[in-house]
């Protein structure tokens, strides 16, 4: 479970300074945000060190025109279809902040004790002069993120009166007066908005003065708040013109727009899906040659007209159907007793039912066929015959050049086999008989010919899977079982 931290749950090191006169003399320097990302930026290029940590497939595209923008000192808005991972990388962005940066201790922004900003802590700063008190914020707490929807208001992203310090005798024209909103607050931060063309067009001029001059303006007031934040924004192509739109002051506020993309290599795909699959969790085993099935499945969608390209295929797709796979295989080894949880490609055929609610198709293929259909599942349809492909294109990339007839023999000729849900490995195993090419299959699939049965079995299903595709071999399937045999 990931804890969210809270202002008080991260402890700052004891050695650091404790007053603004402390903090002057040890020569801490301010740096704006945004010269603070810089600069961090640069030292991590400089050292070698990956300031993207967790992101795959944008090394050569997306993230050298990123990191132009960041030392451009650019807000920047990310421009893709949904789970390209545009809400990821913004999160990283969090490291490159300094790990502690001093506020005014009590304030309710994190203000600067060089630069008092709220009316209340410069009177503080004025008073107590070098005696004022310094706190210490840790860079995680350095980052808001609001999902645009079309009820926020104004007063969640800027703020508004505070009716009850009004009451307090307060006139409406003093600054003291208002409760801040979500950007005030992350003053010294960065500020992501997802989905930003979901906000309604009144919404997001609030955000034209925050982001050029640098104030804000409530019920009418103009408070002069030099707000320190870096903005940055994720928005899906189509929104420009269906859902919604950017507004063009707004788009023109914005430093540097970002295409982000899908992975452009099988490979990075393949590190995607099980990176973010976290299958150690569900405590089943996913080959890495199941995971390039999950894998071209995806992309095979994302070339498919039968599937909505304007919405995309999301990298999400292929991970739940890691996870579902996983899943899958940990059902069957409670129903059949094996110790160990390994996937196997008849786990393949829980994907398309379970996962079909996350893709769109393009009208004609329908979810329930009409009454006076013929019946067909056209979704349905589509998707087993391109999870078939994947099937089919991984066999033939890992198998190239291996001759599997002694297999297709031995199956036609009488040995049978049969998987399930309720089949365990070994009993997959133990119906062919002795094949040197079943040893090759093995190797070639990642599997230790002389290992535990799990991954040995999820082998040969696949290498019998590609000779049924190819019509070598037949296959039945009734009631959660398969049966390979003779075409």
């Amino acid at each position: 479970m990931t804890v969210i931290p809270t202002r008080g749950s991260l402890e700052p090191p004891t050695t650091l300074p404790r007053t603004l006169g402390a903090l002057r003399a040890c020569g801490h320097v301010q740096r704006d945000v945004k010269g603070e990302v810089r600069a961090n930026l640069l030292a991590a290029l400089r050292s070698g060190r990956d300031p993207w940590p967790g992101i795959i497939g944008f090394g050569d595209t997306v993230l050298p025109q990123l990191e132009r923008a960041l030392l451009a000192g650019h807000d920047v808005v990310l421009l893709g279809e949904r789970g390209q991972g545009k809400t990821r990388l913004l999160r990283t962005l969090v490291g490159l902040l300094d790990e502690w940066t001093p506020v005014v201790e009590g304030a309710e922004l994190a203000e600067h004790p060089y630069r008092p900003i709220t009316p209340g802590s410069m009177r503080r700063a004025a008073e107590l002069g070098d005696d004022l008190p310094v706190g210490w914020l840790h860079r995680s707490l350095r980052y808001t993120e609001k999902l645009a929807t079309p009820d926020t208001s104004v007063g969640d992203l800027v703020g508004d009166v505070d009716p009850v310090k009004v009451a307090q005798g307060r006139s409406l024209g003093d600054p003291e007066t208002i409760h801040f909103g979500l950007v005030p607050r992350a003053h010294r931060g960065i500020v992501a908005i997802n989905e930003l063309p979901d906000l309604a067009e009144r919404i997001q001029v609030s955000l034209l003065n925050v982001m050029e001059e640098r104030d804000i303006q409530v019920r009418g007031y103009t408070l002069r708040l030099p707000l320190d934040v870096l903005l940055v924004a994720t928005a899906n192509p189509e929104d420009y013109t269906n859902r919604g739109r950017i507004i063009t002051p707004l788009k023109d506020r914005f430093g540097a727009e970002i295409r982000t993309h899908y992975p452009p290599e099988m490979a990075a795909e393949v590190a995607l899906v099980a990176q973010e699959a976290d299958l150690g969790s569900i405590g089943a085993e996913v080959g890495e040659v199941l995971l390039e099935v999950l894998a071209r499945f995806s992309r095979q969608l994302r070339a498919s007209a039968a599937i909505d390209q304007r919405s995309g295929v999301s990298a999400r797709f292929a991970v739940a159907g890691a996870q579902t796979v996983a899943a899958a295989a940990l059902r069957r080894s409670a129903l059949t007793g094996e110790d160990h949880a390994v996937a196997r490609p008849v786990d393949l055929e829980s994907v398309p039912a379970v996962l079909r609610g996350k893709l769109e198709f393009e009208s004609g293929y329908y979810d329930q066929p009409p009454e006076n259909d013929s019946g067909r599942d056209g979704q349905g349809e589509v998707l087993t015959h391109l999870l078939r492909r994947a099937v089919a294109d991984t066999a033939r990339a890992r198998l190239r050049g291996l001759n599997l007839t002694p297999l297709a023999a031995a199956v036609s000729g009488g040995h049978r086999v049969a998987t399930g849900e309720r089949v365990p490995a070994a009993e997959v195993l133990a119906a062919l008989p002795e094949l040197p090419v079943l040893h090759e299959v093995a190797t070639r699939l990642g599997a230790a010919p002389d290992g535990p049965p799990g991954p040995i079995a999820a082998a040969v299903e696949l290498a019998l899977e590609s000779l049924y595709l190819t019509r070598k071999l037949g296959k039945d399937a009734d009631d959660g079982r398969t049966v390979y045999g003779a075409p």
